[in-house]
């Protein structure tokens, strides 16, 4: 699909959808828990069905409702009171990450014989070292560095190891299937860790289902890095009825910084001011750009004002890169984005392709190792670009096209669909001019 646009400022205020970080926990939790739950969830998208299609095929009930989806558990097993995998079952994760990197340590921990496929640049994304513990705890992947990737024997609990550089969500899929074994267990995690914010957000999720996570830290010695463990006690999840999916940051980034590159404020309503995703600090870094920021109970609003740049680290909010270097291009002075090396294995090499179509638009864009160094201009010319199949890059050239002096063209905008379907409409609705064609 080709999206063209006609430049002009954006106003006015769009409702959040849902948080996709926390429908794949809620709704996971859901179909491993005692009983049925009503997941509350005002939209959906690619990676959130990617993430049904996996629990239906263990056997789960999932079924779309008016507000969100209810899920069934799969029947008990007799004698452990666990959900009865289903053998031979294909789990089609599509080209969503948090799908695969969560759904894989659960299947094991259920003892299911699965085969993992997908779509895109997902089988050529990392999995080590999540898969070498996955194998040290008794269970065989077969296929690993592509797909069909399928699993054999059952996890056994126990102690995981994992480097704190590594992706957060090999935490968050050990953690979330711990509850699943049959004891105690806890994952380490030596160095400092990445995206912190994320890990949060799981131990939020299977709070909700009566599950406590114990969390220690140790400080680094002479002989010894820092060190957390995150510890799992309970089997099994509890449902609690009902659970509400809370709006999305990641994405309400997406129009607070084209509130900050327009003429008028754009507000996003139905946001948590207290919510642990820590993409809530798309607020912080525009005030340091010089926006001015309105804070209000489920509402943020950001307006335009003198923007210059400044130096930042991306290693908690990675997903806030492009959008934060759209609105970079258009400041005074430099703008420097630090540890972005995540971004390099995303569903594009964000680091490349948020420099190559920024730049395509006039921008002054370069990477430098494992930074960003973004020059600002007063303003953007327009062109055509790409996404690269990456629904953030699509995104952030439809919020910078909104600075641009002519007409841009993003080829691939279908690509807006694996986290925000309704992406365009939404842009339309702020005074948007987006022509949407198929091809």
């Amino acid at each position: 699909m080709k999206a063209i646009i006609n430049p002009r400022p954006l106003a006015g205020t769009v409702p959040a959808i849902a948080s996709k970080s926390m429908a794949h926990r809620l709704i996971i939790a859901a179909a491993l828990a005692n009983d049925p739950t009503h997941v509350v969830c005002n939209t959906t998208c690619a990676d959130i069905e990617a993430t049904v299609r996996c629990l239906t095929a263990l056997g789960a009930k999932i079924e779309t409702t008016e507000d969100g989806f209810s899920v069934r558990p799969a029947p008990r097993s007799v004698g452990f009171g666990l959900l009865k995998a289903l053998h031979g079952g294909t789990l089609d994760c599509g080209e969503s990450g948090s799908t695969l990197r969560f759904m894989l340590p659960v299947a094991c921990a259920l003892g299911a014989e699965a085969s993992f496929i997908g779509a895109g640049r997902l089988g050529s994304r990392p999995l080590a070292p999540l898969s070498d513990e996955i194998i040290a705890a008794g269970c065989d992947l077969d296929g690993l560095g592509g797909f069909p990737l399928k699993t054999s024997g059952r996890m056994r609990a126990g102690r995981f190891v994992l480097p704190g550089n590594v992706s957060s969500q090999y935490i968050s899929g050990l953690l979330l299937s711990f509850p699943l074994l049959d004891g105690a267990s806890e994952v380490a995690v030596m160095g400092k860790i990445e995206s912190r914010p994320y890990i949060n957000l799981t131990i939020q999720a299977m709070k909700e289902f009566g599950v406590e996570v114990t969390v220690r830290h140790a400080d680094a010695t002479s002989t010894q890095p820092e060190s957390t463990t995150f510890s799992v006690n309970a089997r099994g999840y509890r449902s609690p009825g009902t659970v509400q999916v809370e709006g999305d940051w990641s994405n309400a980034a997406f129009w607070l910084c084209a509130g900050a590159l327009s003429n008028a404020p754009i507000a996003v309503e139905g946001v948590s001011l207290n919510s642990a995703q820590g993409d809530r600090n798309v607020m912080a870094a525009l005030s340091r750009f010089g926006a001015r920021i309105q804070r209000a109970p489920k509402c943020a609003t950001a307006q335009p004002d003198a923007l210059n740049g400044f130096e930042m680290s991306a290693q908690d909010i990675p997903d806030l890169v492009p959008v934060i270097s759209a609105v970079a291009s258009c400041a005074q002075g430099t703008t420097v984005i630090r540890d972005c090396a995540r971004l390099r294995i995303k569903e594009s090499d964000r680091l490349a392709t948020t420099a190559s179509e920024l730049n395509a638009l006039g921008a002054h864009v370069e990477v430098d190792g494992d930074n960003l160094i973004i020059r600002g201009t007063t303003e953007l010319n327009g062109g055509t670009v790409d996404s690269h199949n990456d629904h953030r890059i699509a995104m952030m050239v439809a919020v910078a096209a909104s600075r641009c002096t002519a007409q841009v063209v993003i080829n691939g905008a279908e690509a807006v669909n694996k986290s925000y379907p309704d992406f365009f409409d939404h842009y339309r609705l702020l005074g948007g001019d987006v022509t949407l064609i198929e091809e």
